[in-house]
């Protein structure tokens, strides 16, 4: 059997019903929150998504961005048959890509896969704060990413066995 080869391109609005199936397993796992379809649409921009070679979307990740210097990794999923094989290692390089294009120097991620974000550059931010001026303006945000990068006490129950994970970009 040959094996099957993916790629990597900007997500586009007829992909939302594949998104959401791809990552509606992680939210059963209680690895990933779920999200309305709307969710997806409104942040359909962010994302980047793997196909194989037969069209199929086998893999997704979004890059959010949160501040001047920083952005979120979120909803990076790899179907469960395409494990192992890159897909999760190249869409987190591609957002990566998608990150120094827009000038950031920080991305933040919010993860059980602590293993998979280290060997990536990312460490555990512990209690890394921002300038106090920058905080008093991203307490306002309303996205629930900002409130976990802040570690607020309003998210603590979506955030329990998470790493809050940095990386800075050079």
């Amino acid at each position: 059997m040959n094996e099957q080869r993916f790629s990597v391109r900007r997500a586009r609005t007829s992909d939302v019903p594949a998104i959401k199936a791809l990552v509606e397993p992680l939210v059963q796992e209680r690895i990933l929150l779920g999200k309305d379809m709307v969710v997806f649409y409104e942040a359909v921009q962010e994302f980047r998504v793997a196909e194989d070679d037969e069209g199929r979307l086998v893999g997704c990740g979004a890059l959010h961005v949160m501040w001047e210097d920083l952005a979120e990794v979120r909803t990076l999923a790899v179907d469960g048959e395409w494990l192992g094989r890159g897909v999760g290692h190249t869409l987190l390089d591609r957002l990566e890509v998608d990150a120094r294009e827009l000038g950031l120097s920080r991305l933040f991620c919010l993860t059980f896969e602590v293993s998979f974000f280290s060997r990536h550059g990312f460490v555990d931010m512990g209690t890394e704060t921002v300038d106090p001026s920058v905080y008093a303006e991203l307490v306002r945000s309303p996205d629930e990413g900002v409130a976990e990068f802040l570690d607020l006490a309003r998210v603590k129950p979506n955030t329990l066995g998470n790493t809050r994970m940095v990386k800075r970009l050079v």
